[in-house]
């Protein structure tokens, strides 16, 4: 009986990952405590066109925090912050830029069967912004999503490549922006076929993914326009949708940017601190996913 106790014991030990300790004549096999493991943070950025400025407050928190980003994704106006931050800009820099940033930046009104603006400009507006402009290149795997207007599918663009292609379809919006043409393709706006994409941090690597979402505009009134239109269109098919992205999501970040309209950027430092608010919300949740204390690069008195 002894015997097959200590054979018992024996196979217990190596399914728990034990080890041997010598105690005097005898051999005792030890548990082995196994260290817990820290998440892959994973950061999925939402569009929103300026109101996407919103999302440099939950990046700085993150960083000030001393949150390290495994892996960043992002559609829409949340590809730009994504690249620009992937890249290595700092929050401060995509700062300037976002809130010294107007429409004719990044595009140019132009008449044509399927849309009005083309966005050659973006090209222009990101080599200026980024620090390097392929995705092998990046200090931060990064992720962009665009949606096949053919298909209605999102096309994920990550691992290697030029990076302003896909922003760039990215940000076209349909019936504003002209399609972007890649390969036999055309490509548009990535919120059409997934409004923030959680899904990709995952497979990129991610753990944990935390989702920063910019709720659209209340709307009172009625559209005025064809753009409000198709706006509030696509705007009532995404609460269809947000079931899907939310599964992938561990943490929603909601900055309240909710009144400030889709070509707001006088409101960019407001929308700032509207996304450090909500990122400092959110921070003590974050903070428990650590088997250790992660250590702030800056003073907490300095974060509020």
């Amino acid at each position: 009986m002894r015997a097959a106790r200590a054979v018992g014991s024996f196979f217990t030990a190596l399914r728990s990952g034990g080890w041997t300790h010598h105690n005097g004549h005898h051999t005792v096999l030890v548990p082995e405590s196994v260290p817990p493991v820290p998440p892959k943070i994973g950061l999925a950025l939402g569009g929103g066109f300026a109101r996407g400025i919103a999302h440099v407050g939950v990046l700085e928190v993150l960083e000030q925090s001393g949150i390290p980003i495994h892996c960043i994704t992002g559609v829409s106006a949340g590809s730009i912050a994504a690249a620009a931050y992937a890249s290595g800009a700092t929050p401060e820099e995509i700062a300037r830029a976002g809130c010294a940033m107007r429409f004719g930046d990044v595009a140019r009104w132009t008449l044509c069967r399927t849309g009005f603006v083309v966005s050659e400009r973006m090209a222009r507006f990101l080599v200026r912004l980024l620090k390097c402009c392929r995705f092998e290149e990046m200090r931060t795997p990064l992720g962009v999503l665009a949606t096949d207007l053919a298909s209605g599918r999102p096309v994920a663009f990550h691992g290697a490549g030029d990076v302003v292609l896909p922003i760039r379809a990215s940000c076209s919006y349909p019936g504003l922006f002209q399609p972007v043409r890649y390969e036999e393709g055309l490509l548009v706006d990535g919120a059409m076929s997934m409004e923030i994409p959680a899904a990709l941090a995952r497979q990129l690597g991610a753990t944990r993914v935390i989702s920063v979402h910019l709720p659209t505009p209340a709307r009172e009134r009625a559209p005025g326009n064809v753009f409000e239109v198709v706006n509030r269109c696509f705007q009532i098919l995404q609460t269809r949708t947000e079931d899907a992205w939310r599964r992938d999501s561990d943490l929603v970040i909601s900055p309240d940017v909710s009144d400030i309209d889709w070509n707001g950027f006088g409101c960019g430092p407001r929308m700032i601190e509207a996304g450090r608010v909500a990122a400092l919300a959110a921070l003590p949740q974050i903070q428990s996913w650590f088997p250790t204390p992660v250590r702030a690069v800056m003073p907490a008195r300095e974060l509020a």
